[in-house]
Parts: C-alpha cells; structure tokens; sequence
C-alpha cells in the first residue's frame, strides 16, 4: 500500500514539475515566429496567429488557438486562403497513464476555406503539396540498406471518452472565375454528446449550401455507436431532412426526409443501410443496401420497393414549359459519339426493386417487380414484370458495354391488356379497342439517337380479341358505296364510325426505322379483312392497303344476303399515326356489280336456249 502512494506521489510530482515548466521556462508563443517562417518558406504563403498560444493544465491538458489565417496565393481574391477563429482542444491528463483517453472538449468555431480557381486554371491549392521541400535533395546514408519491413507502432486503447464535440460558423467558398460561378457551402452546426466506445452518443448537424441554380438546407441527428475493439461503427435512427429550392428543381422545390440505420464493419470490410423511411415529393419507399468493399470491385446489392410514383406531378406546368415554335432550333454540327460505358466495368451490383404504381404522361402501370444485375461490363435486366390495363407485361434486356460500340437485345411480352385506353395514354391515338397480346424481340448497336432506329432489329405477333377498330365503319362504307352506284347520291352516313370484329392478327417486323406487318387478318361477323403495310417511325405515317370480304347482311342480323358477298373489295389506310384516313376502291364495286349482272345475262340465255 505504502508502494502505490509513494508511485502515486511520484506521478503527481511529475506532472507538476512539468506544468511549472510549461508555465515558467517554457514560453509557446516563443515558437510563433518559427512556426509562421517554416510555413512560409514551404508554401510561400503568409501564416498568421493573431491570438496568443495559451496551455491549460490539470485535470485536463490542451491548447488553445485563434486567431490563425493562411494567405491565398498571390492576386488571388479572397487574400485568405483559410481562417480559423478558435480551435480548443482539452485531454485529461491521468488516464493518460493508463492507455486511456479522455478527451474533455474538442470544439472549433469559425473555419472558413476559400478555394479560387482562376480563368487560367490555377488555383488556391497550388504549392501545398510541399513542391518545394520535394526539390531539395535527399539526405543519403551511408548505411546499406536492409530488406527488413519497417516496424510498425501499434497503440491499443484501453478506453476512448469523448465530453463533447463541437463545430460552428464553418464556410466553404468554391469560387470558380473561369465559369463566373461561386458556390458557399455552411456547416452551421456539428455536434456530438459524450462519447466513449461501447456507448451511444447523440450527435446533430445543420447545413446549407448556396448554388448557381438551387439552395439546400439540411439538418439531422442520429446515435453513434464505436465497439470497444473499434471494428465496428453503427449509426441508428439518422433522420436526415433537406430542403431544395430551386428554377430547375420540379416545382421549384423538393423536400425529403430519409430515416436510416447504418452499420459499417471495419473487420468485415462490410457496410449496409437500412432506409426505414424515404419521402421526396409524394413518393414513399424503404429499402436496404448492402456493400461489401473488401474485394477490388466492390459488391453492391440494393432492394427497393416504392409506393405510388406519379411522374406528371414532377413536370413543370403547361405554361412554364417552352414554346419550340417561339424560338429556332440550332441544330447541331458536332457528329454525336457513342455513350462512355466503361463504367459497368468497374460495378458489381445487383438491384431489386418493387414499386406498387407509376403514372408517367397518363399511362398507369402497376406492381412492379425487377431484377438486375450490372457485372463485367455487362446490364442485365433478368426479370420485369407490371400490370397495366387489366393486363401485365413481362420483359427482359441486356446491355453490352464492353466494346466502344455498345450492343443489345431484349424480349417483351403483353398478355390481356386492354388496348383502347392503353394508345389514347400512351400516344393519344383513338384507333383499336380489344384485349391484346404482343410478343416482341429485338436486337441492334449503337447507343446514338439516329443509330437506335436504324440498327434495331425487331420481330414479333399480336392478337386482339373482341374489338373494334375506330375511325372507320367498313359495312357502312360499302353500303354507301353501294347505294351511289345505284345512283343515289343523297345516302347520309349517320351511324357510329366503328367496326367490330371478333379477332385481329398479324405478325411483324422492324428494320431501319420501318414497322411491316404482312399477314393482317380480321374476321367479324359480318366482313373478313385481310391486308399487308406499313408504317414509318421516323415520318410517323403509314400505308396499309387492307382486302375487305362481305361474309354477311351488310344490314346487319337477320338481313337478307348482300349482292356483294364473296367479293373482294379494297381498302386503304393512309396518312399520318395520330389521324389516318381510310379510303375504299368504289370501282372494285363497280366491277361486282357489273358481274352480277353478267350473271344474270347468262342464266337468261341458258333458259332461251334450252339450258344449255
């Protein structure tokens, strides 16, 4: 016992003689002018410390410093390249002793950083990197040297305590003359509770930032956690909010609120967050990511699953948005370049995601479910599935990027969607009604706009059932048709432009730029149609020329049968998508008459002349 008092008194000896020599002999504001000499003849630039270097002592030790400013280069604006106001720090000394540390405050007010980049691309970091401490020679020894690794020093903690933390009135100015743009970033306020490891400690911050085009405001608070052996770092319930205003924001303005739980394990090489709650202009999600960075390229895996996403709300409205026939279009005289995608080289990622609807230029689509995987070079979208208009489509592609010339293909299927209100969202085109199928398979290369057209490969079949096509009645047509050849020119049409049809089919391909179907066929109760065309994606027109047979009464059930059943009789499809014309060959009827009448000619005579 009396061993351990008279260490104890030792100890405390010691570190009195110690503080009477830091006070006494030892004069820290002696070294100024030695400190701000060395930083100028490192950098070159002007070091000040205004304020006077004071120690405080027992039970904590620290420094204390303000007043501190390094110059910008020279003809620089801002002169100062960072000031600093006051920079505490305190360390309790007697655990010290002991392996542990315990910091009472660390707190820093006042940062402020002016990065400058000047028109001739110089800038305010020019002659930090010690360039001029590089160009003097190096000191040789004359001891040969020795293949043995160097020895490194590994200090274990015993304990690290925290009393606080604190950083105020931080500003970072990023002034950009070559582009006249200036950027201030503020951290407001940092803080951080008492903190030792194995505990949680509170932690806060407030920030914002100014920009050419937007400003933001953030703030958040959270728990920081440090195990004991400093191998792991958790971060629980960090709820972030952040405001963003500005003209190029949708609506000009964008709040979000993210609530997270992040872990990181420095032993594991491992990080995943785990998003509880994500919230940006309507849209709700959750979601987890995880990465494990311990390999060259690190693996990423993310699930997502969305709420309600309406898109259209994101748009500007209809009154902010340009007017193209107020203004000339220049068209540009660069050639395009393909996309640079040697960054799927460098990613290891699979994605998951699930969102319950989207709604983009009024088309609503449903349950969304995807799986992809981006890996060597390569995107690969394995599996997608959504239901829209009381049907669902399924789909899958794959993006080559490994050579400079990317590559392709895909497979889309759509299985009992309801056609008619699908075009008037989707094209606001008013032409077929029906419970379609489509199959469809593609291929092609080149990412550039004008390439994709024409390098895509397609192929596929469809088929419409119980519908109707619009913009057209077929039967009334012929009947009108009919009734001025008979030399009635008074026939008004009255009847809805519609003609149903009980099965629409085909199959089709597409090659520079030009949709061919071969083998339309219809089949109504009352004609057949069966025709060939095509349609231009590029001019956006089409020309079908479709065969119409009358199988029925043209004046519906229950009439008597018609003159022209069994002939064949010609209809065109012309003109633009949006608003084709439909047109009939009135001298095919023509002809059918006049071989009805042939007909009749003949059986007469057969009669006269003994039914020969």
């Amino acid at each position: 016992m009396k061993a351990l008092k008279w260490l104890l008194g030792i100890v405390a000896g010691l570190v009195l003689i110690l503080v009477v020599y830091l006070t006494v002999f030892f004069d820290l504001n002696s070294f100024k002018p030695q400190i701000v000499d060395a930083v100028k003849e490192q950098t070159g630039r002007e070091f000040v410390i205004e304020n006077d270097l004071s120690w405080s002592f027992f039970p904590s030790i620290g420094i204390n410093l303000g007043g501190i400013s390094l110059s910008n280069p020279e003809n620089f604006a801002p002169a100062t390249f960072v000031e600093i106001n006051e920079a505490v720090a305190n360390v309790e000394l007697m655990p010290l002793l002991s392996q542990e540390v315990q910091i009472a405050m660390l707190s820093l007010d006042g940062l402020t950083l002016n990065m400058v980049t000047k028109k001739d691309g110089s800038t305010s970091l020019d002659g930090l990197s010690g360039e001029k401490a590089a160009k003097k020679e190096p000191k040789t020894s004359s001891e040969p040297s020795s293949n043995k690794e160097p020895s490194s020093i590994n200090i274990q903690l015993q304990s690290l305590q925290i009393g606080g933390v604190s950083v105020t009135n931080t500003t970072i100015n990023l002034i950009d003359e070559m582009n006249d743009t200036k950027q201030v970033f503020v951290l407001n306020s940092l803080t951080l509770g008492e903190f030792s490891l194995g505990n949680a400690a509170d932690f806060a911050y407030d920030f914002s930032a100014q920009m050419p085009d937007m400003t933001v405001g953030s703030n958040g608070e959270g728990k920081l956690t440090v195990s004991k052996d400093l191998t792991k770092v958790t971060i629980a319930g960090f709820t972030i909010n952040t405001d963003v205003d500005g003209q190029s924001i949708p609506n000009k303005k964008l709040t979000t609120q993210l609530i997270t739980d992040i872990n990181l394990g420095l032993d594991t090489q491992s990080l995943q967050v785990v998003i509880s709650k994500l919230s940006a202009m309507d849209i709700n999600a959750t979601g987890d990511i995880k990465v494990n960075y311990g390999s060259k390229i690190p693996k990423i895996n993310v699930q997502m699953d969305f709420g309600d996403i309406d898109l259209d709300k994101m748009m500007p409205p209809a009154s902010e948005k340009t007017d193209d026939g107020s203004s000339e279009k220049v068209a540009s005289t660069e050639p395009a370049h393909e996309p640079d995608l040697s960054a799927l080289k460098t990613l290891d990622l699979t994605l998951g995601m699930t969102v319950k609807s989207i709604k983009v230029s009024n088309l609503l689509t449903q349950d969304w479910k995807m799986k992809a995987t981006v890996k060597d070079g390569i995107a690969n979208l394995s599996d997608f599935s959504a239901n829209l208009y009381e049907g669902s489509i399924t789909a899958k592609a794959k993006l080559d990027g490994r050579q400079k010339v990317a590559s392709y293909n895909f497979e889309k299927s759509l299985s009992g969607v309801q056609f008619r209100p699908l075009l008037k969202d989707a094209a606001d085109i008013d032409l077929i009604s029906g419970s379609a199928n489509f199959n469809i398979k593609g291929s092609g290369k080149s990412l550039i706009p004008d390439n994709l057209k024409k390098n895509l490969l397609a192929n596929g079949d469809f088929t419409i059932a119980d519908g109707s096509l619009y913009g057209v009645n077929i039967p009334q047509m012929i009947r009108s048709a009919q009734d001025k050849l008979k030399g009635d020119l008074s026939a008004q049409n009255e009847e809805e432009l519609k003609t149903d049809f009980t099965s629409l089919t085909g199959s089709y391909s597409l090659k520079n730029s030009v949709f061919t179907n071969p083998d339309l066929a219809m089949a109504s109760p009352l004609i057949r149609l069966a025709g060939n065309g095509s349609a231009n994606i590029d001019s956006q027109t089409v020309d079908y020329k479709l065969t119409t047979s009358v199988v029925g009464s043209l004046s519906g059930q229950g009439g008597d049968s018609d003159p022209l059943a069994g002939v064949d009789i010609p209809l065109t499809i012309k003109g633009s998508m949006q608003d084709p014309k439909f047109g009939i060959d009135t001298s095919a009827l023509f002809d059918a008459k006049l071989k009805g009448e042939t007909d009749k000619l003949k059986d007469s005579l057969f009669k006269k002349l003994g039914g020969f």
